[in-house]
């Protein structure tokens, strides 16, 4: 049974963590609850990264797909929302690189000439200085992206972040610090 987004408390941690075993146990009916109780969650979470809607869409579909085709990888060594937080961020992140190939193999003449603010899609979006500098970073460093993404952006304490990545909490630390002094450069404004 679906539940209705209308007149519908967002379910505590607690009652999503309990609903997330369940799917991973093979529940389908708590898969169904989970999906839709998670819905509103996952689009915040794709919009923090893709401010263009119907990216943000594209990609909470994708999280959404992603988190009832792999619920049986969810152990409940952490909250199953930083889990979904992960798995929301990695989406967003992916559909960047999917919107900016496909951007790249549009030939030029079917651009237009001036950007309307209101159409163009994130590939000229004000997080293109930050999904670009992540994608720089990830080339070298991939290890260090994620904790960035999760603390900086998704807003995550360290310790939910530690638990999810199931590395120490100072390793969390030093890899947030590095990736800030590897992205900082990156997102400098030149006159």
């Amino acid at each position: 049974m679906a539940v209705s987004s209308q007149n519908v408390e967002e379910p505590t941690p607690d009652d999503l963590d309990a609903l997330a075993l369940r799917a991973a146990a093979g529940d389908r009916d708590a898969l169904e609850q989970l999906l839709a109780a998670v819905q509103p969650r996952v689009r915040r979470i794709c919009g923090r990264m893709l401010l263009y809607p119907e990216d943000a869409e594209e990609a909470a579909q994708d999280a959404l797909l992603l988190v009832a085709t792999r619920i049986g990888s969810f152990g409940g060594r952490s909250r199953f929302t930083t889990w979904l937080h992960v798995v929301a961020s990695n989406s967003a992140r992916s559909t960047y690189r999917t919107l900016k190939r496909r951007s790249a193999e549009r030939p030029t003449e079917e651009l237009p000439a001036v950007a309307d603010p209101r159409t163009t899609s994130v590939i000229a979006g004000s997080r293109l200085d930050l999904l670009e500098a992540l994608e720089v970073v990830a080339a070298e460093h991939p290890e260090l992206v994620e904790p960035l993404v999760l603390r900086d952006v998704q807003e995550l304490d360290y310790a939910e972040i530690a638990r999810v990545l199931d590395v120490p909490l100072g390793t969390v630390k030093s890899r947030i610090h590095n990736a800030r002094n590897a992205v900082r450069p990156l997102l400098r404004v030149t006159d």
